[in-house]
């Protein structure tokens, strides 16, 4: 079970942490002594039930005891051997323990929180107008200037939004968007929206596409959503002419669905609508605000199973088929909707932020506000941007302490590379300054996090089982390969020794013929192939291939071959009288056998490798293991074996 753990199916890295309350020793007693490292019962016991998961039949404790017993002696083997202590090892290490921890730091009470607000949404239809300007700081600043200019009466919000604003359709109408539909939008401009109460303006809000004021221009009661179909005849771009023969069709088409015809069938055939048509017109559910005007209050008129009359929008002729309405949807129905909606924004690491935040909290973290300042001023006095990253070179700022923190705080020293990376990418200095915080609070929670992580090794009984039998695994492979599996395929000397002492093993029941064969596209390049192979040694195969390959490149193909009659078509023909088969492709029609003979059990090694590599490892490990089990004390607690299942 455990030698055939393979290191790329980890998918966690384990922290080693011991059993350290008598409290604790109590409530899961020790099972064994394995190398003085004491076994805890419920990691024999989640390892021996997840074992009994996966096997067809189900070991005993006892049958599973000396198993788990040489598991646990090879890693005792491996941890001799420092090999806890590598580069490599720390790094996966690292690399999977973050990973398999996310589960459990997680505040899910910030996620039920955020889906609960953006469910409130659905209750409400918010008709906006807003300003845009792009991405940067020097935006941020401009609208804020705006803003105090609209409050104040200096300018009118739509004179704003028509001078000033990069969103030229909206600019055209004097900022107005029309509605804010849950979900819809980038959540920091939805946000923005059902936040600012009715006729007042947002602060700068960053949707990631830009730097918007938001005002908020109506709120109503949410009228629900409505499933739709409808049949359009387009027109615009149209003389007048050809814009009246498509009403002409439109008006034929309503008074075929009138009359009963089938409306899907009538989209189908002759809506122009390129997106819906195929679908038989069909829309899907639509809120208000989501379709032009007025497509948009025709629809929510209509009854259900209801048919409008023609009617005319900026794309041309309608006629809509309603096939029903809905009011406010329950949040079980809405929620995976609305986390699929987070997912895809910074939301999405909510529940790990408050966690994060939550674990400084509990700590007593804070940056130190004297440290802080210090920090301001210097930056400050900077000559320019490119002095920025040698602040913390200074003695008077790198001793100073950046942070508290229990159970440790730490100096700018400490979290340097982290100041310095984003000081050097900051130019100007309010933004240095914001980053510089930055970047000390996400040191902070780091380092509550790496507590954190400890603290759940030693209270969770689960997530330790599981850290260590990982931690165990990565182990385990590397001290297998090297005693076993590793050594028994380049140890060429001691598999051919095994191999002569165990010749009689792989005796075979029918002779084998033994041979190369090349192939090519036509006899005369085979002949040829032939003779060249004929001047050079065959004994090493490798050396063999390469040099065939190295004269006729790709036009001859050598493969070496081991079969007995009826395993290979070409083998039974070329050696046991079989018909010759049919060639599977004109280049490798042609074929002959270079060096072939019939040989009656094996030759050496080479020709039963696979299976004496096999058995020369499983002869390793029965050595390995009796090394280990006389280098090792193991003492068993059979009162405690006695409680699994209990």
């Amino acid at each position: 079970m455990f030698s055939t753990m393979k290191k790329t199916t980890l998918c966690a890295v384990i922290a080693a942490t011991a059993l350290v309350a008598a409290a604790k020793k109590q409530a899961d007693p020790v099972l064994m002594n394995v190398a003085g490292k004491n076994v805890p019962l419920s990691e024999f016991e989640y390892l021996y039930n997840k074992n009994n998961t996966q096997q067809l039949e189900p070991l005993s404790p006892d049958r599973y005891l000396q198993m788990f017993v040489d598991y646990k002696l090879k890693v005792a083997d491996a941890e001799a051997a420092g090999l806890d202590t590598t580069a490599a090892f720390r790094t996966e290490y690292l690399q999977y323990r973050d990973e398999l921890a996310k589960p459990y730091m997680r505040d899910e009470s910030a996620l039920d929180s955020l889906v609960a607000e953006a469910y409130s949404h659905y209750g409400r239809t918010v008709r906006v107008s807003h300003i845009m300007l792009p991405q940067g700081a020097a935006s941020r600043q401009a609208l804020d200037s705006l803003r105090a200019d609209i409050k104040a009466g200096r300018i009118s919000f739509e004179q704003a939004a028509m001078q000033r604003s990069i969103d030229k359709p909206s600019a055209m109408r004097g900022g107005a968007m029309g509605n804010v539909l849950p979900g819809r939008f980038p959540w920091a401009f939805e946000k923005a929206a059902y936040d600012t109460p009715e006729g007042e303006i947002s602060a700068p809000v960053n949707s990631g596409f830009g730097w918007h004021l938001v005002r908020v221009d109506a709120v109503s009661p949410s009228e629900g959503e409505v499933h739709a179909a409808h049949i359009l005849r387009l027109t615009r771009g149209l003389d007048a002419e050809s814009a009246a023969r498509e009403h002409a069709v439109i008006d034929s088409l309503h008074a075929v669905a009138a009359a009963g015809g089938d409306f899907a069938d009538l989209a189908r055939r002759f809506s122009q609508d390129p997106g819906s048509g195929a679908r038989g017109g069909d829309l899907g559910w639509f809120g208000r605000g989501m379709m032009v005007q007025p497509f948009d209050s025709i629809a929510f008129a209509l009854p259900d199973g209801g048919l409008s009359e023609p009617f005319l929008t900026d794309f041309g002729w309608h006629i809509i088929y309603k096939n029903e309405s809905r009011k406010e949807r329950a949040l079980e129905e809405l929620r995976p909707e609305i986390e699929k909606a987070m997912s895809r924004d910074d939301r999405s690491t909510a529940p790990e932020r408050a966690f994060a935040r939550r674990a400084v909290a509990e700590r007593g973290g804070a940056p130190v506000a004297a440290t802080v300042a210090a920090l301001r001023a210097a930056i400050a006095a900077a000559a320019d941007g490119t002095a920025l990253d040698s602040l913390l070179a200074s003695p008077a700022l790198a001793s100073l302490q950046a942070y508290r923190l229990r159970p440790a705080g730490a100096t700018l020293a400490d979290v340097a590379p982290r100041v310095a990376g984003v000081l050097v990418a900051e130019a100007d200095r309010a933004s240095a300054v914001e980053a510089a915080e930055a970047a000390i609070e996400s040191a902070m929670q780091e380092a509550a996090l790496d507590d954190a992580r400890a603290t759940l090794m030693a209270t969770n009984t689960d997530y330790r089982n599981l850290m260590n039998e990982y931690r165990d695994g990565i182990l385990l492979f590397e001290i297998a390969n090297s005693k076993v599996w590793e050594r028994a395929g380049k140890d060429t000397e001691g598999l051919e020794a095994f191999f002569e002492a165990n010749r009689d093993k792989y005796a075979w029941d029918a002779p084998r013929f033994k041979s190369y064969v090349v192939f090519a596209a036509t006899d005369s390049l085979v002949q040829e192939a032939v003779a060249f192979a004929a001047a050079v040694d065959a004994a090493d195969p490798s050396a063999f291939v390469e040099a065939m390959r190295a004269r006729f490149g790709r036009d001859v193909r050598v493969e070496r071959v081991l079969a007995a009659k009826g395993e290979n078509p070409v083998t039974d023909y070329l050696a046991f009288g079989g018909e010759r088969p049919e060639p599977k492709s004109k280049q490798w029609a042609c074929y002959a056998a270079v060096g072939g003979r019939v040989i009656n059990s094996p030759e050496s090694v080479a020709d039963v490798r696979a299976a004496a590599v096999a058995d020369y490892q499983a002869a390793l490990e029965a050595e390995w293991l009796k090394e280990l089990h006389a280098r090792y004390k193991v003492k068993i607690n059979k009162k405690t074996l006695k409680k699994i299942g209990g």
